[in-house]
């Protein structure tokens, strides 16, 4: 089977474990965008550039206002950091 069959059979499930814990996120966010993706996160002022770093599957990990702070704690997790826009 080659990988783009293996990738193309995979249920809905699998997709979305793909990359779980060895894969994380790292985003640039503004603070107006981070309302619905930290929950439970207190107010925050508006128009901070911030980095918050994701789970292979979307959920929230760190947030923080330096980006090798972030890069740090994906490293410290065992897991590899790839950015996205």
């Amino acid at each position: 089977m080659t990988e783009q069959e293996r990738i193309s059979t995979m249920t809905a499930d699998q997709f979305a474990h793909l990359g779980e814990g060895a894969l994380a996120y790292l985003k640039k966010v503004k603070s107006e965008e981070l309302k619905g993706r930290f929950p439970g996160m207190p107010e925050i002022a508006p128009g901070l550039e911030l980095w918050a770093l994701f789970a292979a599957n979307g959920q929230p990990i760190l947030l923080t206002d330096e980006r090798d702070s972030a890069l740090g704690a994906a490293m410290q997790n065992d897991l590899t950091a790839v950015s996205i826009h």
